[in-house]
């Protein structure tokens, strides 16, 4: 079976609906357990999600522990816009005419999500050094390395469709 570019973007777009639908379904299970940590039962915060246990954080000091899930809660939503945008991505490209402006303004929203993602991730890795400072581990690794050189490698990918999209209308006005 020969695989085709039609074909493998046909995969990719199920592969990003899929990790769309997950990363929603991960943010809103720890939205809704950090509410009922909060509100309800404070054993709660035993199991946020998956296992995630930040109940000696929550013990101690109930404000970091607020802070700490909101970062995580803002840093998962966020992936999932990212997600969703990227599926706009596959619905909008077109491998006959690649070039548009309508896919140079959605990797330009990706990339300026991506970064936005990246700085909440390095203020949350700074906000678990300080709470390991005061004797709590946080068990989530934030990954804001990672998701500035995604934002940098989307950025540059911006600039070359931006510059195609120009090269692709200049072209349709000399023919």
């Amino acid at each position: 079976m020969e695989t085709t570019p039609s074909t493998i973007l046909r995969f990719m777009n199920v592969i990003f609906w899929v990790l769309f639908i997950g990363l929603c379904i991960k943010t809103g299970a720890i939205l809704v357990s950090f509410a009922v940590s909060l509100f309800v039962n404070a054993e709660g915060a035993k199991d946020l999600y998956q296992g995630l246990d930040l109940s000696q954080l929550y013990h101690f000091n109930r404000s970091l522990y607020i802070q700490t899930v909101s970062l995580f809660i803002a840093l998962t939503g966020l992936k999932a816009y990212i997600a969703y945008l990227v599926v706009k991505v596959f619905l909008k490209f077109k491998l006959v005419r690649p070039f548009s402006q309508q896919l140079v303004a959605l990797f330009s929203q990706v990339s300026y999500y991506a970064v936005g993602a990246g700085i909440i991730a390095l203020i949350a890795s700074g906000h678990s050094k300080y709470v390991l400072k005061k004797g709590i581990e946080i068990p989530l690794h934030w990954g804001s390395e990672e998701i500035l050189f995604f934002a940098g490698v989307i950025y540059i990918l911006t600039l070359i469709f931006k510059k195609g999209a120009e090269l692709q209308a200049e072209n349709d006005l000399t023919v």
